[in-house]
């Protein structure tokens, strides 16, 4: 197990710096961080600008010297907030990880749940019945839920029942006093379940096929033919073997969410990793969107790896290869 570890640390190293040149380029190439300055402004003034900031180097050169500042902890200045880049990404990716976590826990429990019944009891009612919401829950787009949740759990409680505030709050993650756990529970339902809704969905028929192929299996017809209970062969037998490609799929999208949660965030005016891109974004800070690209790269290959490591650990063949 240890060597295989070993073995996919050595494989992300490469593609973290090949992944992270990729994007240093593209943005580069994308943005110039002396737009601001030009329009009347003197040529030299120009020149001497990007001398101090290296722009007049090649994006080879860029790159590693923006490289070994990055790994020293010198993450730059953003040019919107006049603020250290480090100060607006670290909290931001803190911000996302609790909807991630969340969402992804409770996506996973009723996708695991719904995927497993629907492969059990598959045509049945129930099944057809899960079918129908997992297409509807997958067409929903998350800015269109987002505020119809909005107006079903939050605003028409608040005014049929007279409250001063709603029942579930929707904006941001916490009251401007901080509040308590009720507090953060109240802020994190909406979010969450607009982002589970589209996870489950998809999951759920993940999780179903996969079953489906388990249940089918000859191992399977074995242990039937030997006369094991039906519940022992769908929880210790089938399950177990759905849920190695189950954990691959769930660690793959949790870390591409990190940066793909722009329109939860706006809806519910969250400063995550989404939200934080979209400003940089729409300011030209090149100085925030260079490092926020590199960290989000290595967010997804480090879930990347431990969907390997997960898989590994239900599967022991996995670790052979």
């Amino acid at each position: 197990m240890f060597a295989y570890l070993a073995r996919r640390l050595l494989y992300s190293v490469p593609v973290v710096l090949i992944a992270s040149f990729l994007l240093f380029w593209a943005v580069r190439i994308a943005f110039d961080p002396l737009a601001k300055l030009r329009g009347g402004r003197d040529p030299g003034a120009l020149a001497r600008a990007a001398e101090r900031l290296g722009l007049d180097q090649s994006i080879p050169v860029q790159y590693w010297h923006w490289l070994t500042r990055f790994v020293t902890g010198d993450w730059g200045v953003s040019s919107r907030t006049a603020g250290p880049v480090h100060g607006l990404i670290l909290p931001a990716l803190g911000t996302t990880l609790q909807l991630i976590v969340w969402g992804v826990l409770v996506a996973a429990v009723i996708a695991l749940a719904v995927g497993v019944y629907s492969a059990v009891r598959q045509y049945s009612a129930g099944d057809l019945a899960f079918t129908g919401l997992s297409y509807l829950g997958v067409a929903m787009p998350p800015f269109w839920l987002g505020l119809i949740l909005i107006q079903i759990l939050a605003a028409w409680p608040q005014e049929l029942l007279g409250l001063t505030d709603p029942p579930l709050y929707f904006v941001g993650l916490h009251s401007p006093d901080g509040g308590g756990p009720l507090d953060y529970a109240r802020h994190l339902v909406l979010p969450v379940l607009t982002l589970t809704v589209g996870l489950v969905a998809s999951w759920s028929r993940f999780t179903r096929a996969t079953m489906l192929d388990a249940l089918t299996s000859e191992y399977v017809r074995t242990a039937r033919a030997k006369g094991v209970p039906k519940r022992r062969i769908v929880t210790r037998h089938a399950l177990r073997t759905a849920l190695g490609p189950f954990v691959s799929v769930t660690a793959v999208d949790a870390g591409l969410l990190f940066g793909g949660l722009v329109v939860t965030e706006q809806i519910f005016a969250i400063q995550g990793m989404g939200r934080l891109f979209l400003d940089s974004l729409l300011a030209g800070d090149v100085f925030v969107l260079v490092p926020w690209t590199l960290v989000i790269a290595v967010v997804v290959i480090v879930f990347n790896l431990l969907a390997d490591l997960a898989y590994a650990v239900l599967d022991p063949r996995v670790r052979l290869r």
